[in-house]
């Protein structure tokens, strides 16, 4: 892979060729991907979607949106740190076509901002809600009517996948989507494959997949424009990652890791005593013990060491990913950046003791039991009104649980695939406030 090709400006329909040295650096296209995804409809209801805490009003907690937002900031600063370094290795970038240290930082932030922008409410339960409808609940009776992928694409429904979605999908009157560069595109791919064959290797880049079958010609497409290697055979499709796809990775990771961690102990799941413990592992060399013990505050004090242990990881990310910048290039690095880091143990540490206190804390099962009850409601009934109406056996009810679709959900798809896949896309987009609102509207239509 060549950086050249790789830091495309390109964006679906474009009918000429977007060169950096041309572009106005007042507004430069990689900083519009971020202004177009921070301003969608898709983003804001980001704020009421669950990050760990569903359903949770406690201010302490992170949202899916106040974790994007951090997740791009920590992206941002490694795309620059990297950035500044590829520069440097290949003048020519900047000497012949006019890119700048910055624009790695642009494109990370951008699509490390838009990383969850297609998960559902009620955090990662609610993609298995989906996928369990289709593997186990009413949606099997679809089985036999699509085809192995269609049908792979539902009983493992990606967030991933839904997300290339949301930043890519035309429909009418809005060609391409959200429009994003395929520079900024390519970042956001981390797992660019199709549902099957299901992971084919022990590669990173195959654990799971990010683009439905509705989607596939497009992605198609970017990986071309963007000369992403191609490592399936036959009839299926696969790609090694951008290189600027583990840095978002990367960011996500750090994030969730030390984040979690801190929301943990805030919401007194996890004894202060572990932050110490747990986080002076990673910031031992960079702490001012002094200024640490004149912090008065619980929060001020997790919020102290939370920043260096960040920075720590950050700086160890940086390095990991231009010792291997070669190999990545060359799609031969079959690993997340941080399971390459120096703090891998120390992380694992960190994430298992947030899986016990937090992730399966009582409250969070909890709510997630309660989130695969509203979205299985929600699929059955309006994929079962959806198609009846396709068939032209709607009863009343069916058509008037059809009007409670936003008017974007309203047009008919003619293929069961592309039906049951809108259906998911709509119930993927609802916050968990509102999931459960119209949950409580037809359950009180049916009593």
């Amino acid at each position: 892979m060549q950086w050249e090709q790789l830091l495309s400006l390109k964006r679906q329909g474009d009918t000429s060729k977007r060169l950096r040295k041309e572009q106005d650096d007042t507004r430069l296209g990689f900083e519009v991907d971020y202004d177009r995804i921070i301003f969608s409809a898709a983003f804001r209801s980001l704020q009421d979607k669950t990050q760990v805490i569903p359903l949770s009003k406690t201010d302490f907690v992170h949202n899916r949106l106040t974790h994007s937002l951090e997740v791009s900031v920590v992206g941002r600063s490694l795309g620059r740190l990297v950035g500044k370094q590829i520069i440097a290795n290949y003048p020519h970038l900047k000497e012949v076509h006019g890119y700048q240290a910055n624009d790695f930082g642009a494109i990370v932030a951008a699509a490390a901002l838009s990383h969850d922008i297609g998960n559902p409410p009620f955090g990662h339960s609610g993609e298995k809600a989906i996928g369990e409808y289709f593997k186990t609940g009413n949606g099997l009776q679809y089985k036999d009517q699509l085809t192995e992928k269609e049908w792979q694409d539902l009983i493992d429904f990606e967030g991933n996948a839904n997300g290339f979605s949301v930043l890519a999908a035309s429909r009418e009157g809005i060609e391409g989507g959200l429009r994003i560069s395929y520079a900024t595109l390519g970042a956001f791919m981390k797992y660019p494959k199709e549902s099957l064959p299901k992971k084919p290797t022990s590669k990173i880049c195959d654990k799971k997949y990010g683009f439905f079958q509705s989607d596939k010609s497009f992605f198609n497409e970017v990986a071309a424009e963007l000369g992403l290697i191609s490592n399936k055979s036959g009839n299926d499709i696969g790609f090694e990652r951008h290189p600027l796809a583990y840095l978002v990775e990367a960011a996500d990771d750090i994030c969730y890791t030390i984040i979690d961690f801190e929301d943990g102990i805030n919401l007194g799941l996890i004894q202060e005593e572990f932050a110490l413990e747990y986080l002076i592992k990673l910031v031992k060399n960079g702490i001012d013990t002094k200024k640490y013990n004149e912090l008065i505050t619980k929060e001020d004090r997790i919020s102290y060491l939370r920043a260096l242990a960040i920075g720590s990881l950050i700086n160890d990310a940086v390095a990991v990913f231009m010792k291997n910048e070669k190999a990545i290039l060359a799609g031969e690095f079959p690993f997340a950046l941080m399971d390459k880091s120096q703090y891998k143990a120390q992380m694992n540490d960190i994430i298992q003791i947030s899986i016990k206190n937090v992730y399966q804390s009582k409250e969070v099962i909890q709510k997630e039991v309660m989130g695969y009850k509203i979205i299985n409601n929600l699929l059955d009934g309006f994929c079962t009104a959806y198609n009846k109406k396709v068939n032209g056996t709607a009863s009343n009810y069916d058509e008037l649980l059809l009007k409670l679709l936003p008017e974007r959900f309203q047009f008919q798809k003619e293929n069961l695939y592309d039906r049951l896949l809108h259906i998911c896309h709509f119930v993927s987009l609802l916050t968990d406030g509102k999931a459960l609102e119209l949950y409580k509207t037809i359950q009180a239509n049916k009593s």
